[in-house]
């Protein structure tokens, strides 16, 4: 989405009707808008009565008459006093209203996209999301807590100045209304490029973050292999362009303010020249002159101020088609509209039934190719193979992140597809290969699983998973600060966090993807203990390359390229000889796994 090209491709279909798709977040507050409308309304009255107060005082003067003088100069205060009550009311309302928007659109794009299936991140990097959620919001914010206010009373005093000045004088008015074509025409031949540069300026200020995000999150591996250098140099590439591009639209939007205020102003004032010629032969009074020089600074302010703000609605236009890009993106997973409820209590019966996958981002290659397999309720089965033989994606399909493109994944009989994807998860605890640890204590990391839990609870999780000694010795114990990511914790604590959680999480399917990969010896026991006590009376997948944490499954399945080639227990594996044979051989020494343990034919 952050492609340059792509970029420029969308751009030039953006309109300022984008700003439309604020409607659905502004109609929700439609006393305060009708509100800030009738301040907006009063205060732009208010201004255009001033000028005809000014010209009863004016006139006033050559009148002689101290109390009607006396009443003008009252009548000319108390509109005044009326335009401060009706700004800062105006401002109050607006600035609310802004500030309320944009806490529901922020609100509303994260329930959005925190719900979205891995294929929606395959497309676009989270920084880029995020920058969305902040930058755009932001901008967006300004336009309507200020810009879209200011517009629209400037635009009333476009309308109702040139309604006074055509009553003041339809002559010299006449001649005013000659300078519109020349004004006119730089804003829409300016606004067009605006426009473009506008969203192509948020896209490139989008992959900026992005980048930054990515490579922050990847800092010591940045350092590790010495490469800050080049992040730094690939972050400043794309802020300079996205520099350049804001250098681009501010000279252009410069360039349409000047032309603009220097066609409305030189005009006025030749229009003026004629005004006064009228006062010195009498067919226009002083005070007729000054009312129309009033009204035709504010008309003329009042095209000024458009024309600026016409860059800033631009810009927002920009960014609202943005969000609501975001907002109508179609996530390929989706729940059923009439959801089948599972029986209680789920049993556990897991089946993959000729399934066929590949993930989106590589659609010729497939990860699981006909896989046909059936768990049984508390059976624990372990999913073997190499690396990229389709194992992690089992549970991927099974926690349903993703839709097989042929056969079905069913739950005790009920084909996922049918389910709720919050009944679904909630069926099951999973520990990831790669555990996420949240940037509060340790105590909250592990209530992740089941945020009802008692505290109690979480400490014999905790204990079950080995994780509690090392936790009682951090300096808070189970209420310090793990940082973000986990900082403080080594890989394995990191694991046994995430282990301590699933067990709490107490689901009838349990699905272990490499859940033990970063522990030590001593470690790993303690959790293949907890594992095995955790796993009695559920449905377990587990998924290893480490086949000494397998060895006591139920039923040990192989995958190799995408297909099942073996399936068995670990003793008739070996004798069978063949893949599962090879990978034993590779990982067990004699002291350990032993020679004992494999056939003839594979010591062989």
């Amino acid at each position: 989405m952050s492609d340059a090209s792509h970029t420029q491709q969308r751009a030039s279909s953006r309109r300022i009707a984008a700003l439309a798709g604020l409607w659905p977040f502004l109609g929700a507050y439609k006393g305060l808008l009708a509100g800030a409308l009738v301040a907006l309304v009063l205060t732009a009255g208010v201004s255009l009565a001033l000028p005809l107060a000014v010209r009863r005082v004016v006139d006033g003067f050559g009148e002689g008459a101290l109390e009607l003088l006396n009443q003008y100069f009252g009548a000319a205060l108390g509109l005044a006093a009326l335009l401060a009550l009706g700004t800062g009311l105006r401002y109050y309302m607006v600035t609310r209203l802004g500030e309320r928007v944009v806490a529901d659109i922020r609100k509303a794009l994260f329930a959005r996209v925190i719900g979205m299936s891995p294929a929606f991140f395959e497309k676009i990097l989270s920084g880029e999301v995020l920058s969305r959620i902040t930058t755009d919001t932001t901008l967006i914010q300004s336009i309507v807590g200020s810009s879209v206010s200011i517009a629209l009373r400037n635009l009333l005093m476009l309308v109702g100045g040139l309604v006074m000045l055509a009553l003041t004088s339809p002559k010299l008015t006449g001649l005013v209304l000659l300078l519109v074509p020349a004004v006119i025409v730089p804003i829409v031949v300016l606004g067009r490029r605006l426009r473009r540069l506008s969203r192509e300026n948020q896209d490139w200020i989008a992959q900026s973050s992005g980048n930054a995000s990515e490579a922050l999150g990847a800092a010591q591996t940045v350092q590790a292999f010495t490469h800050e250098t080049r992040s730094i140099a690939t972050f400043d590439r794309v802020t300079e362009k996205s520099f350049d591009v804001a250098m681009v639209r501010i000279l252009t939007r410069a360039a349409m303010t000047v032309v603009i205020i220097a066609l409305v102003f030189s005009g006025i004032v030749g229009v003026l020249w004629i005004g006064a010629i009228d006062v010195r032969e009498g067919t226009m009074s002083i005070g007729e002159l000054v009312q129309f020089v009033i009204y035709s600074v504010l008309v003329a302010g009042s095209v000024g101020a458009l024309s600026e703000i016409w860059g800033e609605l631009q810009r927002a236009a920009g960014a609202t088609e943005r969000l609501v890009e975001l907002m109508e993106t179609i996530d390929t997973i989706q729940d059923p509209d009439a959801p089948v409820a599972l029986a209680a209590p789920v049993r556990g019966a897991v089946a993959f039934e000729n399934v066929r996958f590949h993930y989106p981002s590589r659609p010729t290659q497939s990860a699981l190719d006909g896989i046909s397999l059936s768990v049984a309720p508390g059976e624990t089965v372990a999913l073997v193979g190499p690396s990229g033989a389709g194992k992690s994606t089992i549970i991927q399909l099974l926690m349903r992140f993703y839709d097989p493109q042929q056969g079905r994944v069913t739950l005790d009989g009920t084909d996922l597809r049918e389910l709720s994807r919050a009944q679904l998860r909630g069926a099951m605890a999973l520990v990831p290969q790669d555990p996420v640890i949240f940037a509060t204590t340790a105590r909250e990391n592990i209530r992740f699983g089941r945020p009802e839990a008692t505290d109690a609870e979480i400490d014999e999780a905790a204990k079950a998973a080995a994780a509690h000694d090392f936790i009682t010795a951090l300096p808070e114990g189970y209420e310090t600060q793990l940082g973000e990511r986990g900082v403080m914790l080594s890989g394995g604590q990191k694991q046994r966090i995430a282990i301590a959680r699933a067990i709490l999480r107490d689901a009838p399917v349990l699905l272990l993807d490499e859940a033990t990969s970063a522990l030590d010896a001593e470690s790993e026991r303690l959790v293949q203990e907890a594992v095995d006590r955790l796993s009695e009376g559920r449905t377990t997948l587990v998924v290893a390359h480490r086949l000494a944490t397998v060895r006591k499954a139920d039923r040990i399945v192989v995958f190799e390229g995408g297909h099942i080639v073996a399936s068995g227990t670990h003793d008739a594996l070996v004798a069978e000889g063949g893949l599962y044979a090879r990978l034993a051989r590779l990982q067990f020494t004699d002291g350990g796994f032993g020679a004992a343990d494999l056939t003839a034919s594979d010591r062989a």
